[in-house]
């Protein structure tokens, strides 16, 4: 990843949020002038999605109100009728609240839900996103007053959501959140994600100059990552040349190798092949056609089958079993030091021993696991994303931890949230779909880090592709329109 493709996609915590505003106003742009811009900001967003209507503006006693004041004042100079609440005293705000307070010329009320009575619209600019206590009192009362009956429009992150988090400490469903410069990381991690509505985010006058001393580590997973490095055939390539992937396949569960085996050659993999028990290869044979079957008649068999340097990548746990023989051919996998990626029961083989596995881990490797197959494994508390990178410099595999709001971490540090998988990818067989896209792009030789992020974007924009009725099956077969629309 460069700066230049960085710089839309970077997700900012609160501490670099902070810093990023003082780098501003060293810049040249005073703190007033910055506030005003954010308030502006919102009173912009909320006119061009609304029609003239009753608005009441919630302040807080801090920066997030003297956004909601200069809103407020916006609003009502284009001709909005509009209301102002106060949590807190007018005469104990400080700073540049103060000040855009002062000039607000209408009346300040207490904030109760007495105050959004009349509205048909509330501006919440009660706490922003460095709110890390439970919401309490007259502004828990006020946002549960207009649930589900008034629209919100919540100024940086509904108040009650933790910004580098997405903890839920009380908030309510909003319908806009209108953010400055950069997303923070609670706007798409899950439950944040779900109560921030859409996303507006607002350039309020801050230099790009700000990353030469703010490094974010945190991403949202978008083309602008990856495209660069994303395989597509060549001229003069062959299927050589675009790799060989190998899946250990299982049986009698059947169906997940070969839907993983399938993405992978939809991805791009040139050969693909499922190496099976003997027992199973009829079952295999029949369903596959392009895709080659290897037969094991003996674990030394497997063993042998990885001699071959040809094969580029390796997938195993999709249907394998939690069996001594799975545990095996992980550590067997492992030690050729060539990218594996582990899913499902190569990760829940080792919940009683996790430190061997990481021991094993030599070469370029990535981990799949859900939540439950993540506490097998780790023994870790905190937020998702604290949780996928303390996990992945534990085991020093790229972790990618899977939900709504997939987390791919790095030992590095760097991380990467999705947001653009759609609710039916929660259907059965999913997660070995996207196994399969990623082993095709480790077999291609993709950096894992990207191939990971890669394979997690293709899986839920192939998914948003179909739309409702979707089965995992489906997937495969969806992901040359996605590769043709990146490809352009």
């Amino acid at each position: 990843m460069t700066e230049n493709t960085i710089f839309p996609t970077a997700l900012l915590d609160a501490a670099q949020m902070g810093t990023a505003d003082r780098l501003t106003i060293a810049h040249g742009l005073s703190a007033l002038e910055l506030m005003d811009n954010a308030g502006t900001a919102v009173a912009k967003a909320i006119q061009h999605r609304w029609p003239i209507c009753p608005t009441t503006v919630l302040c807080g006693p801090g920066n997030n109100g003297g956004d909601g004041f200069v809103a407020a004042r916006r609003l009502a100079d284009a001709g909005w009728p509009v209301r102002v609440a106060l949590l807190g005293r007018r005469d104990r705000l400080t700073g540049e609240a103060k000040h855009h307070c002062e000039r607000w010329r209408g009346i300040v009320e207490p904030l109760t839900p007495a105050a959004i009575e009349s509205a048909a619209l509330i501006v919440d600019a009660i706490f922003g996103a460095g709110l890390s206590r439970a919401l309490e009192g007259k502004a828990t009362e006020t946002l549960v007053a207009a649930r589900g009956k008034i629209p919100i429009v919540a100024v940086d992150i509904p108040s009650g959501v933790k910004g580098d988090t997405g903890e839920n400490l009380g908030a309510v469903p909003v319908q806009l959140s209108v953010t400055y410069f950069r997303k923070r990381p609670g706007h798409l991690l899950q439950p944040g994600r779900s109560l921030c509505g859409e996303v507006v985010i607002a350039d309020i006058g801050t230099p790009l100059s700000v990353f030469d001393q703010i490094v974010p580590e945190t991403f949202e997973n978008d083309p602008a990552l990856w495209l660069s490095s994303l395989p597509r055939p060549g001229d003069d390539g062959n299927k050589y040349t675009r790799g060989h992937a190998l899946i250990s396949g299982g049986y009698p569960m059947t169906g997940a190798a070969r839907m993983a085996a399938r993405a992978a050659a939809r991805v791009g993999a040139g050969l693909m092949t499922i190496a099976v028990p003997e027992i199973a290869l009829a079952i295999y044979a029949t369903a596959l056609t392009s895709i080659m079957v290897r037969p094991l008649s003996a674990s030394d068999v497997f063993d042998r089958l990885l001699d071959d340097r040809r094969l580029t990548a390796f997938l195993i746990g999709t249907g394998a079993g939690i069996t001594s023989e799975t545990r095996a051919r992980v550590l067997a996998l492992l030690h050729t030091g060539r990218p594996t990626l582990l899913d499902a029961d190569a990760l829940t083989v080792f919940q009683h021993d996790p430190a061997a596995l990481f021991k094993a881990i030599v070469g370029p490797c990535v981990l799949t696991p859900h939540e439950g197959e993540f506490h097998r494994l780790f023994d870790m508390t905190g937020d998702k994303l604290t949780r996928a990178r303390a996990a992945a410099r534990l085991s020093g595999a790229i972790v990618v931890l899977k939900g709504s709001d997939t987390v791919i971490a790095a030992p590095d540090g760097r991380a990467i949230v999705n947001a653009n998988a759609p609710p039916t990818l929660a259907t059965a067989g999913a997660g070995d779909v996207l196994g399969g896209v990623i082993l095709g792009l480790l077999a291609q030789g993709m950096e894992p880090f990207l191939a990971a992020a890669a394979g997690v974007w293709l899986h839920g924009a192939a998914a948003a592709d179909f739309g409702p009725g979707l089965m995992a099956e489906d997937l495969p077969d969806l992901l040359p329109g996605v590769l043709r629309h990146l490809f352009g």
